[in-house]
């Protein structure tokens, strides 16, 4: 799948709606807490790049060890995905957010990490063996 600029253009746009609704979840209310959201899903995808890269899987290797620093990766990131939907919602829950700012944070939130993904999906490169 050959990525170009009509998927470049799309994916800046969506990242630019995520931050939008973002930011204003902020500064509608005033309250600057929801922006916690943003780094959460920033950093989600830098445990499984990291544990891929540390694991330099094998398709020969019977090795275990590889499987677990992969699947440890993969949990970080899901701790995290997860954590940037719960964090609005805990705060929300504790009154700290309104209830709108929740909804716009979480939509924002994982508009962000939706387009980090579809980032990594389309301009991945193919491995040569």
């Amino acid at each position: 799948m050959t990525a170009g600029l009509k998927t470049i253009i799309a994916l800046s746009f969506v990242l630019a709606i995520g931050f939008l609704l973002v930011i204003l979840s902020c500064a509608l209310w005033k309250q600057f807490l929801p922006l916690l959201v943003v780094a959460t899903y920033v950093l989600a995808p830098l445990p499984n790049w990291i544990c891929g890269r540390c694991a330099n899987p094998d398709d020969f290797s019977a090795d275990s060890s590889v499987n677990a620093i992969l699947d440890f990766g993969k949990f970080c990131t899901g701790f995290l995905v997860v954590m940037g939907v719960a964090l609005p919602v805990v705060l929300a829950h504790c009154h700290i957010i309104v209830y709108p700012a929740m909804v716009m944070s979480i939509i924002g939130g994982l508009l962000i990490y939706g387009t980090i993904i579809s980032f990594g999906m389309f301009f991945q490169e193919e491995q040569e063996f």
